[in-house]
């Protein structure tokens, strides 16, 4: 249900506020160019910094906006359980189709403490939920023991969202959840080989600017044309790696304003790029002969 690809979309601001005319055309656009599915509010998104009210009006009106013409992820993790459930539910209640998860953060619990995490909220809420194990920002990373205990207890957990270079990890994933669950890449870099060892697709930063070479990248990979897929990758490699200069997702918010898709603006403590990396950024999104109108 959820594979291929996925876009981490950006948030726009203006002014201080959510800019939902702006909002509106990156879901338009990542309809418009066969991305398979659209998570609003996740790390790209700058959860962190959104107000409760605004996370929750953003994934209502991306659901309003979608109108069903394109699969709607919310990020609803939190480091308090409670914080969770409660954003989860709104997700269910505006009609999101999934829910990605992130581990909790900062308070580094125990194993155990994510297991009876993640089952209070699949247990509250009947929705697809898709884990999130990027270690290095939460400071602690799911055992994939803990992720099959889960699994195996909620039939609603769907898949996880790996952060990783950790090969072994993917490979070890999958034979322990088989087929049926859904591993997804956290990292356009790194989507290639997970891909090549069983995940489905990827959960991108870089599809806010390409979307269709994204899409021909996961397509290659399910249909099992590697070279194919091998010659994108290396020919999209640069990109994915100057989208990460400095601190996600300051670059790829940075250069949709370039693309003329939103105001550069972020909310602090996210900043605007040092202007040389800025520069950088930019000679790198001409040598894709991307339409820069800033």
């Amino acid at each position: 249900m959820f594979e291929g690809s996925i876009v981490a979309l950006i948030t726009p601001f203006k002014d201080g506020e959510v800019d939902y005319e702006a909002l509106g055309k990156l879901i338009d656009f990542h309809v418009d160019n066969g991305t398979d599915a659209i998570l609003v509010c996740g790390t790209t998104g700058e959860s962190p910094t959104l107000t409760f009210e605004e996370h929750d009006r953003v994934v209502e009106f991306a659901v309003k906006h979608a109108a069903g013409r394109i699969k709607i992820i919310a990020g609803t993790g939190a480091n308090a359980t409670h914080e969770a459930v409660h954003l989860t539910a709104h997700a269910k209640e505006v009609g999101a189709d999934a829910a990605l998860l992130v581990v909790p953060y900062y308070n580094k619990p125990t194993q155990e403490g994510l297991y009876k995490h993640f089952a209070a909220v699949a247990e509250e809420v009947d929705i697809p939920i898709i884990l999130y194990n990027i270690p290095s920002r939460t400071g602690v990373e799911i055992a994939v023991d803990t992720m099959y205990r889960l699994v195996s207890d909620y039939p609603n957990i769907v898949g996880s969202k790996e952060s990783t270079p950790n090969m072994d990890r993917i490979s070890e994933i999958y034979k322990r959840l088989g087929e049926n669950f859904t591993i997804l890449s956290g990292d356009d870099s790194l989507t290639l080989p997970m891909m090549a060892l069983g995940a489905k697709g990827v959960i991108s930063v870089a599809n806010n600017i390409v979307p269709r070479e994204i899409k021909a990248l996961t397509t290659f990979a399910r249909e099992g044309k590697f070279s194919k897929a091998k010659e994108l990758h290396y020919q999209l490699h640069e990109l994915f790696k100057a989208l990460f200069i400095e601190t996600n997702p300051i670059p790829v918010k940075t250069a949709c304003w370039m693309l003329g898709m939103c105001e550069k603006e972020f909310r602090l403590p996210m900043c605007e790029m040092k202007p040389e990396n800025e520069e950088k950024l930019r000679e790198v999104l001409k040598k894709y002969n991307l339409p820069l109108v800033n």
